[in-house]
């Protein structure tokens, strides 16, 4: 192991290799400000550039990309709601909040940190245990990872306000309605379309994200703005401080670090993501936050901008996992990157070490370094990126159509999916009126179709029996611990609730003996 590390130091440090880091970094970060664009496209559109260098330099430059596109993507989300890509989504919760209290710089600044300590945790953790790891993936089967998933679903308290919970409910079970739309996942057979061919696949995660944030909050401002013209244009000394001060960052410090494990993790596990860790991260924060701090979540709270952004950094390094040990995606774009590992004639898996081991500890020591260089490249143009904030509102709205529209479009080239977007934000618009939270209907939809797909293959292998749930120890568990994380709030709910029957009933004791 030791030395493959140093072949991989000595491959990594080359000063051709740093300049592939360095220019992966800056190209990834400003791919990923796009909104729409996020590390799919920007790896795809590296995979020409790669075709003329050395698999070492190809794969180290296109990882670069990967993670500085996860990093920029944050941006768009903080200053203008419009996610980068879907595994900032979770950031724009708080992170939008906080600009709109003129806080962006250290809103910016924080989502800077918590990624880079994400990404070197899950950098220093892949360079020690990868192939521990590889074992841990490999043990988990379709009932573990539907019993995951079930888990992910409780978290959906962690997205609605206080006294939202019916409705954050009714908001997940519409996600995971539309997750059923298109093809079934075992027989192939059309559910929901319509009659339409372009329903076939579905409808993609990108836009009902842009639809439901983008669109709909630029929407909801124009409709603001005729009740509120006479509101001042912001001044860039209205943006705040960069500085976190020392009572912050112990407050970020606890978060920043479990998030960052607990993103690591759930990377590790095939298929599951930057995106999925990104909001188990969240839900997972604001139910261990005290009862104060929770009504901070959804408003501009530290820790709600912390968890999304160090678990999605660290779950990007963590699909390098499956990726490089078995030759499995991890996300898709780790699939994008598996096709260019085969493209240069190397097989990812167990193999890699023996027969590629400059590739294997090159890219992951490289992974480090592209943290450096993200944090160096990125903290200096703060307080450039957040002029952002102070266009004019009648140039900022047509830009961030412009960038939504045309983000969703280059996914698919297919205009039916911009007919759909504007359809789903009149949609998203009536039950933001109402008061219903976006965001439990995106948690819905992502865990929908990976529930399905692990319900399938474990009734099938189960021959139609539930008999999955208790007969394997790790999905008995996992399920034992989503029934524990549902039924702890309630019972701490029914606890308070009697505390206060009591306490109104002791008082109207007091009332009647004076009386």
């Amino acid at each position: 192991m030791l030395d493959g590390i140093f072949t991989g130091l000595s491959t990594a440090v080359m000063p051709f290799n740093l300049m592939m880091v360095v220019v992966g970094c800056f190209a990834g970060t400003f791919i990923g400000m796009l909104p729409g664009l996020g590390p799919i496209s920007a790896v795809a559109l590296m995979i020409p550039i790669t075709y003329g260098l050395d698999p070492s330099s190809g794969i180290i430059l296109m990882a670069g990309v990967y993670y500085g596109a996860v990093f920029g993507g944050s941006t768009s989300s903080i200053l203008i709601n419009a996610p980068g890509c879907a595994s900032t989504v979770v950031t724009s919760f708080d992170g939008y909040p906080l600009a709109q209290q003129k806080q962006a710089g250290k809103a910016l600044a924080l989502a800077a940190y918590s990624s880079f300590t994400g990404g070197t945790v899950g950098a220093i953790i892949l360079l020690f245990a990868a192939p521990a790891l590889a074992t841990v993936s490999l043990s988990f089967q379709s009932s573990d990872y539907f019993a995951l998933m079930v888990l992910g679903l409780t978290a959906v308290a962690a997205f609605s306000g206080k006294g939202q919970v019916i409705k954050a409910l009714i908001m997940t079970v519409f996600g995971l309605m539309v997750a059923t739309v298109g093809s079934d996942v075992t027989s192939g057979t059309p559910r929901f379309t319509f009659g339409s061919i372009n329903l076939i696949d579905g409808i993609s995660f990108l836009l009902l994200a842009m639809a439901t944030f983008a669109l709909t909050e630029v929407v909801m401002t124009v409709l603001r703005g005729k009740h509120n013209e006479e509101e001042p244009d912001m001044d860039m000394s209205e943006l705040g401080s960069m500085k976190l001060s020392r009572e912050e960052i112990k407050e970020i410090a606890p978060t920043v670090a479990r998030s960052s494990v607990f993103g690591f993790i759930v990377g590790v596990l095939p298929g599951a993501g930057a995106t999925i860790a990104s909001f188990l991260a969240y839900g997972l924060e604001r139910n261990l936050a005290s009862a104060k701090e929770k009504l901070k979540f959804g408003r501009g709270s530290l820790r709600g901008l912390a968890a999304p952004e160090s678990a999605n950094n660290a779950a990007s390094t963590g699909s390098f996992v499956p990726l490089l040990t078995l030759g499995i995606p991890g996300s898709g774009t780790t699939a994008i990157m598996l096709g260019a590992l085969i493209a240069y004639g190397i097989q990812p898996g167990p193999r890699l070490f023996v027969d590629n081991p400059d590739v294997f500890w090159s890219v992951i020591i490289s992974m480090y370094f592209g943290n450096i260089v993200l944090l160096i490249l990125n903290l200096p143009l703060i307080p450039y990126i957040s002029r952002l904030l102070v266009i004019p509102r009648p140039i900022l709205i047509p830009l961030i159509l412009f960038f939504s529209i045309i983000g969703v479009y280059l996914v698919s080239f297919n205009t039916f999916d911009i007919h759909m977007m504007v359809i789903i934000t009149v949609v998203a618009i009536f039950l933001k009126l109402l008061d219903f939270p976006m965001a439990p209907m995106l948690l819905g939809y992502i865990l929908g179709g990976l529930m399905e797909d692990n319900l399938s293959r474990s009734l099938t292998i189960y021959d139609g029996s539930l008999a999955f749930i208790w007969e394997r120890p790790l999905t008995l568990g996992i399920f034992v611990v989503a029934i524990v994380v549902i039924l702890v709030p309630m019972l701490a709910q029914l606890r308070s609730s009697k505390s206060v029957k009591d306490r109104d009933t002791a008082v109207s004791t007091i009332g009647e003996g004076e009386g």
